[in-house]
């Protein structure tokens, strides 16, 4: 089957609309449209059906379309390899890390990884959990550090490298920052919340609030970072709830951490890939993230042993 057809009809897939299609594409609509005429013809079905709106897919479409980007990311990682054995790689790992989860765990398992695999050329990017999430699902990234739960992707799977105590951050002159010992949730049930936004990461944030909120947060502002989110903090504008290591890590003057009492409320740290993508070379990552090794040596299975479905 045509690769590039396939590759026109991927993007009609997302778009629903051959005008922004053929702009993404950088082709005239009627080359675009009889292309996918061409591939429907090839196929033997209608894949398409134009309304007044734009258009949408028929049932063999879907599968079509669910096919085609399977064998556009296999295409694509077939092209990489080839690529880094002209420059002489083993290859390349795309990684994300997730804003939340800077050092510890994360950093000295990317530094086992290029000491063992200095071969391997490792581009790597920082997102949002939500943003790695999505970049996972495209066949952008081969691996990323996430915080699970991660529900709207249950075509993701993921292992769970740590556990991370969740600390309560107050700033210096709040009432509770006084005390030396734990905090309970009844005391802080009725603050002004500052938290990061919901779609930056859904499964972290729910984790977050009905661990620490029980009864629901009284949010009064939102912030895009932990930084930024410990500066509201310190300024005096509400209270809030930071992985241990990120609150200690950033160590903002004017925010004062906290221990809740139990049950301790913790965020999980993940590391996610996609098992229908290549996984030459994220194998070679997950065992040292505490997974079992592929098993029969076949490095083109994901490991078998501790590893979640979203």
């Amino acid at each position: 089957m045509d690769l590039r057809r396939l590759g026109y009809f991927a993007v009609l897939a997302e778009e629903l609309n051959f005008t922004r299609a053929a702009r993404r594409l950088h082709i005239a609509q009627p080359a675009l449209s009889q292309q996918i005429q061409a591939l429907e013809r090839q196929v033997g079905a209608r894949l398409v059906l134009r309304g007044s709106k734009g258009c949408s897919l028929t049932p063999v479409g879907v599968v079509v379309a669910e096919e085609a980007g399977r064998l556009l990311r296999q295409a694509e990682a077939a092209e990489q390899r080839i690529q880094a054995a002209v420059r002489g790689r083993a290859g390349r790992l795309r990684l994300a890390y997730t804003r939340s989860a800077r050092g510890g765990v994360v950093d000295a398992l990317v530094s086992e990884f290029r000491t063992r695999y200095g071969d391997v050329e490792l581009s790597v990017q920082t997102g949002w959990t939500a943003h790695n999430v999505a970049e996972l699902r495209a066949g952008r990234l081969d691996a990323a550090f996430v915080r699970p739960p991660i529900d709207e992707a249950p075509e993701l799977r993921y292992l769970v490298l740590s556990e991370e105590e969740l600390l309560l951050a107050l700033p210096a002159g709040h009432a509770l920052a006084a005390l030396r010992t734990r905090i309970s949730r009844e005391r802080i049930a009725d603050e002004p919340v500052i938290l990061f936004p919901r779609e930056n990461g859904p499964g972290m944030h729910d984790l977050i609030t009905r661990q620490v909120w029980p009864g629901g947060p009284r949010i009064v502002r939102e912030e895009p970072d932990d930084e930024q989110l410990l500066l509201a903090v310190a300024a005096g504008h509400g209270i809030s709830a930071v992985p241990a290591g990120r609150a200690h890590a950033l160590r903002l003057p004017g925010v004062r951490l906290r221990h809740l009492t139990a049950p301790v409320p913790t965020v999980p740290l993940a590391l996610a890939y996609h098992p229908g993508a290549d996984l030459r070379v994220v194998n070679l990552l997950l065992p040292l993230a505490g997974g079992a090794a592929p098993p029969g040596g076949d490095a083109g299975q994901p490991p078998a042993a501790t590893d979640h479905p979203a």
